[in-house]
């Protein structure tokens, strides 16, 4: 029954006392980098819900920071990894060729929305990987070492992504980082420059990217623009459409590929299969593309797909690795995609969003203390603020009503360059009940804080 219960706290405190053993066990012998504030040990999960140790239930509005868009243990993705795991676990694909890798490649080549008639994909293991193979192809290809990266941006924790991610308390010590990485501006329309109207924003943004071809490396030196068609860590702050299509351009002008990271927008999170559909319904397509995170349905495995010449540019031996396109990630992700498919996964994407912006626009006009929501489909953020005129972030607050939503059985999560965003990524399989028992949820814990 936990695939539709909802949630109910049954011990004192939080964690309870088997969760806080194992808690305390793990203080003990893994490093405190890997934090965790959620007073949650898992010992099972289905669609939306988790049940810990103790037996408490939880409503997991964070999926796994978006792995999970059609939940936890989804029946038909377990069978279909089982029968995998009967047949065999693990063959390296420069050793023998699987199936498997061969039928979701086909199936990506035709639902990735990238540049060019035919498509050529290959796979990683986690979005950090994909997005720095898209790198490395896109060098490959137009012979050039350098590429511009956005304020605000998440990409990854390699050497190479850090060094592309912007805020850089995830590569604190890790330097030096790799030459060649230059940052321009994000369209983060909310927070425009004080005074700035709003027609001016656009080329303001743009401008940004110019400056990076007069002071960083010119544009004959730029191998790739990399976007997120909506950014995660930095806001869930999606690229408006009108700018996506003057960096378009720009790539054009200037033999620039435009890689899209879908490694948290991919398989129907916004409401299309991937956030780059959007794109694509406004005349652009990305060259590259890059996902990860919900292709798999919680099996780690990643992407990147780009038009044949693109892809045939890499020498041997350049990409690739031993567990890439591993048989039992394979396996979960042609499940995964036919049941998004089947069920209309970004249809149910679109009407969570609507209902959750709806109320989260009725609290907005409520609560001073909230100054924007925005994203696209079922991917959304609420962005805290101290004051509604001033926008001044308001972290603390933020942070107060994560915690004491978990306290109560929702577990959501931050993002933001100033931590003070609250994310949606909910499993797109919940039941209405739960969507708005975690939204009455969510308003007490904002009500209790303002009333403190």
């Amino acid at each position: 029954m936990l695939r539709t219960d909802l949630p109910e706290i049954i011990t004192e405190t939080l964690p309870g006392p088997k969760a806080q053993a194992i808690i305390d066990r793990r203080e003990a012998v893994n490093p405190s980098a890997i934090k965790c504030i959620y007073p949650v040990v898992i010992e099972k999960g289905e669609g939306a819900m988790i049940q810990d140790v103790d037996g408490n239930k939880f409503l997991d509005w964070i999926g796994g920071v978006g792995v999970l868009n059609i939940g936890f243990s989804h029946p038909e993705v377990v069978e279909a990894v089982k029968a995998q795991a009967e047949k065999y676990f693990h063959g390296m694909y420069n050793v023998v060729t699987h199936e498997g890798y061969v039928a979701l490649s086909e199936k990506l080549a035709q639902i990735a929305p990238v540049k060019g008639d035919k498509k050529k994909v290959f796979f990683a293991n986690s979005g950090a990987e994909a997005d720095e193979n898209a790198v490395k192809i896109a060098k490959a290809f137009t012979k050039r070492p350098n590429i511009i990266v956005f304020s605000g941006a998440f990409h990854g924790r390699t050497l190479m992504t850090m060094s592309m991610t912007s805020k850089k308390a995830y590569a604190v010590g890790m330097g030096p980082f790799p030459d060649g990485v230059y940052r321009a501006q994000f369209p983060y329309y909310y927070r425009n420059p004080a005074g700035m109207p709003q027609e001016a924003a656009l080329d303001y943004y743009l401008d940004s990217i110019k400056a990076v071809f007069e002071q960083c490396g010119p544009a004959d030196t730029i191998a790739a623009i990399v976007v997120e068609p909506l950014q995660g860590e930095g806001g869930f702050i999606p690229a408006p459409i009108e700018w996506i299509k003057a960096v378009r351009k720009i790539c054009d002008e200037n033999g620039i590929l435009l890689v899209a990271d879908e490694v948290q927008t991919g398989f129907c999170r916004t409401g299309r299969m991937f956030a780059t559909n959007y794109w694509e319904e406004s005349g652009v397509q990305p060259d590259i593309l890059a996902t990860a995170k919900s292709i798999a349905a919680g099996v780690p495995l990643s992407a990147i797909v780009a038009r044949e010449e693109i892809m045939e540019a890499s020498a041997p031996g350049t990409i690739g690795g031993t567990f890439c396109g591993n048989a039992l990630a394979c396996a979960a992700a042609l499940k995964t995609i036919e049941i998004m498919e089947r069920d209309d996964i970004a249809g149910r994407s679109c009407e969570i969003g609507e209902k959750v912006s709806k109320r989260f626009n009725e609290w907005k006009e409520k609560y001073p203390v909230i100054g924007d929501v925005r994203g696209l489909g079922g991917m959304i953020g609420l962005e805290f603020v101290k004051d509604q005129k001033t926008k001044e972030p308001y972290p603390e607050f933020s942070a107060a009503v994560i915690k004491g939503c978990a306290q109560k059985g929702l577990m959501i999560e931050g993002a933001g360059t100033y931590g003070n965003v609250i994310r949606f990524l909910a499993p797109l399989v919940m039941t209405d009940e739960q969507l708005e028992a975690g939204l009455d949820i969510y308003e007490s814990v904002i009500k209790e804080l303002l009333e403190k």
